[in-house]
């Protein structure tokens, strides 16, 4: 795929020597109620394209959502390739510059390749297809009896009459409206979706070309620094936009190269000459800011759920299906699940650039969600959405939401103040504090066993503090008031995947506790722990083996081939169970499973990747250390466009999910989030990872399904039922430190 300069696309809709495809002006995609969107009604009044052929051989598709280091920028290339019948060398995707992209959506719920290619699949094969019917005209060869191969289309029968797409374009411009039927290419006669393909992505970035959004400089390029209040991580409350009281600019006096302070409500930034000038700027400025009062304590393990539980809450039954009869009598097993809050954790802080002239706002971002964005600023810079241009490119990575969007508006507001194109970077110290972290989650689960042990009824709570976090400086500069609305996000993966003959289902939607947005896997990973946890639970009652009384109640049978193909391949026996005592090594060996399907958007939602895990671990029983010895995973992704991109992303979720699980938690001081750099916010080491064997599953005809959050849902539960198995403890409230182990182990003692 190439790098050169690509034409813009009001050139491609006017110049000659060309394909493309469009569908006309569309509105921004409404989300449903409570659920992550643009909140916007721009209508844009140009073309949205998808697939442009020029006459120089190369292939440009269009869409709307990016590449976080996922690898769909190839995956998407793969599909248009393949349904156009060129190289895969031949296509280059434009991903997420909201003046030349669809608009559809933020880039979230594994839904790019499972839902967003859809129409660029099918505006490829419509442009093939239009080519075949030049193609006949030109070699008066019957349309039915051509093919399209490689570029050229040829006759069946007679090969060698042919003629390249670049010649029939040539003096032409072929503009197609998206059709809603398109004859779309046989799975049995695909070449290059379904094989493995080298990420396009990471040559330029082994060659250092300008890959990330950090590397970006303009002429005249000024750089500025923010200075955040008091009240870090925190965007609700009445001291939010309020709390300034002064800002002491003769604090700055005799610093060379200092251009302007600005000041806009609770906004706080500085604009130098030179990058080094507007950091030593930000540390010398003097701020007199009122200190947050009265914020719940969160230091301790129990501060959180009460904290959590003392929301004012909205309750959504989900599921109710249980009957008048009361459950039996004494037999309740009652079990609360703590989630704790966690950082995205951008291996760099993030950064921007803002450019604003004559009304007209270009911002260079690492934004997962560009028209998000761009409707954000719109309301913070008071412009129309079509005079906002983001520019998309690499970042640092967030799988959620770090604090991409939230440095772009700063650049805009100080871009504005000095008329000039200002980058600025923050601190890995506001990088931290600042982002919206992933939420933290609270589960309640009761339900009853027969007396042959099978589950009898399911009753199941989950509470999830969430709003719309809209980009910062909404926030602080008072355009947008806090807000004390819940949006319905914890009903990711609500319904347990078993067999529960009696079942009420519920999701308590509150606020927000402190700063918080979507991290990977959502509410769906603390509800599957919980799901995944309890069930183990019954088994052990039921003393019943881990796997098959799980195979017992999954009726799915593409849930029972994963969880299968999972225990098959790690050699998983009912008569292997952990002896709960040291071995001659000193430690406690255990084993555990987990199953789920990661189930999105407004419920009942829709369903991605079906994933299961099996880990074998060991524990020091006196110092409280983890180590995992073995992983088997096993997915089921359906039609998999790039299976090298596949192994990627689950191995990448495998190494998250390790570490969210056995390190990650926000520590709290005073009710603020404290850390501030990475010794206060420890991450796993390569050097700790273990052996791990990935069992890619791929049923016939299936379609695609989302990749990139499926795996992580099964890894906590997996690892707390490894650690039952090794300790005899149930461990419900992550991450597993040795702190927590040890201490679980001795209340255990104590307890006998």
């Amino acid at each position: 795929m190439r790098t050169t300069p690509l034409p813009r696309r009001d050139t491609l809709l006017q110049q000659p020597d060309v394909l493309v495809v469009y569908r006309d002006p569309q509105p921004t995609p409404k989300p449903a109620p409570g659920q992550p969107g643009t909140d916007s009604d721009f209508v844009p009044t140009e073309p949205e394209l998808f697939i442009a052929v020029l006459a120089d051989g190369r292939v440009l598709g269009f869409n709307g959502h990016v590449d976080l280091g996922t690898g769909i920028r190839t995956a998407l290339g793969q599909i248009v390739a393949e349904e156009l019948e060129v190289s895969f060398e031949a296509v280059t995707m434009v991903l997420g510059h909201s003046s030349e992209v669809p608009n559809q959506g933020p880039t979230i719920a594994s839904a790019s390749i499972q839902v967003s290619a859809e129409p660029l699949r099918r505006a490829a094969a419509q442009a093939r297809e239009r080519l075949r019917e030049l193609g006949a005209v030109h070699l008066r060869i019957p349309g039915d009896q051509l093919e399209a191969v490689d570029g050229v289309i040829r006759d069946r029968r007679l090969p060698h009459r042919r003629i390249g797409y670049a010649e029939l374009l040539r003096g032409r411009r072929e503009v197609l409206k998206l059709a809603d039927q398109v004859k779309l290419k046989s799975r049995a006669d695909y070449k290059i979706v379904g094989r493995r393909a080298a990420r396009v992505d990471i040559p330029a970035k082994a060659r250092g070309e300008l890959s990330y959004v950090h590397d970006v400089r303009l002429p005249g390029m000024l750089h500025g620094r923010v200075v955040r209040p008091p009240y870090h991580g925190l965007d609700r409350g009445e001291f939010v936009g309020t709390s300034l009281i002064a800002v002491e600019r003769e604090s700055l006096a005799g610093l060379a190269d200092l251009v302007d302070v600005v000041v806009v409500g609770d906004f706080v930034g500085v604009v130098a000459e030179r990058e080094e000038v507007a950091m030593r700027a930000a540390q010398r400025l003097k701020v007199r800011w009122r200190q947050p009062r009265q914020l719940p304590p969160l230091n301790a393990a129990d501060d959180l759920e009460s904290a959590l539980r003392g929301l004012p809450a909205q309750r959504r039954q989900l599921v109710e299906d249980e009957d008048a009869d009361p459950p039996p009598a004494g037999s309740t097993l009652h079990r609360t699940y703590v989630w704790p809050y966690q950082l995205h954790a951008s291996i760099g802080p993030s950064c921007s650039v803002a450019d604003y002239r004559d009304s007209v706002l270009t911002v260079w971002s690492g934004t997962q969600n560009p028209h998000s964005l761009r409707a954000d600023l719109a309301k913070l810079m008071d412009l129309s959405e079509g005079s906002i241009d983001i520019r998309r490119l690499e970042a640092s990575g967030c799988y959620g939401r770090n604090c991409a969007d939230d440095v772009g508006a700063d650049a805009a507001l100080l871009s504005r103040a000095v008329g000039r194109p200002v980058r600025v970077q923050l601190s890995r110290e506001q990088e931290h504090l600042w982002e919206p972290k992933g939420a933290a989650q609270i589960m309640d689960v009761d339900g009853e066993q027969d007396e042959h042990g099978d589950p009898l009824s399911y009753r199941f709570v989950t509470r999830y503090p969430s709003d719309n976090a809209p980009t910062l400086a909404l926030r602080l500069t008072g355009t947008v008031a806090a807000s004390e609305h819940p949006f319905q996000m914890g009903d990711r993966t609500a319904v347990p995947p078993y067999a529960y003959p009696r079942r009420r289902i519920a999701s308590d939607d509150v606020p927000v506790l402190i700063r918080a947005a979507w991290l990977r896997g959502v509410s769906a990973l603390p509800n599957t722990f919980a799901h995944e946890s309890y069930i183990d639970e019954l088994a052990e009652l039921a003393g019943a083996d881990p796997l098959a009384y799980r195979l017992r109640h999954l009726q799915d049978e593409r849930a029972r081939a994963v969880l299968l193909a999972a225990a098959e391949r790690a050699g998983w026996s009912a008569e292997k169970r952990g002896a709960k005592v040291a071995d001659g090594d000193g430690w406690l060996h255990g084993r555990g499973l987990a199953y789920a399907r990661y189930v999105h958007s407004r419920f009942p939602g829709f369903g991605a990747a079906l994933a299961a895990w099996v880990v074998f671990l060991r524990v020091d029983p006196v110092s409280g250390e983890i180590r995992v010895r073995r992983l088997v995973v096993s997915q089921d992704a359906g039609l998999m466009i790039n299976p090298a991109g596949v192994r990627h992303q689950v191995h990448g979720n495998i190494i998250q999910m390790l570490s969210r699980t056995l390190k990650e938690s926000v520590p709290f001081e005073n009710g603020l989030p404290a850390a501030r750099e990475w010794g206060g916010y420890p991450l796993l080491r390569f050097s700790e990872l273990p052996e791990i064997d990935l069992v890619l599953l791929e049923p016939t005809e299936a379609p695609p399904l989302g990749v990139g959050e499926s795996t992580s849902l099964p890894a906590a539960p997996a690892i707390a039922n490894a650690l039952f198995d090794a300790t005899g403890v149930r461990f419900r409230r992550p991450p597993f430190t040795p702190e927590r182990v040890r201490a679980a182990l001795a209340g255990a003692r104590r307890a006998h």
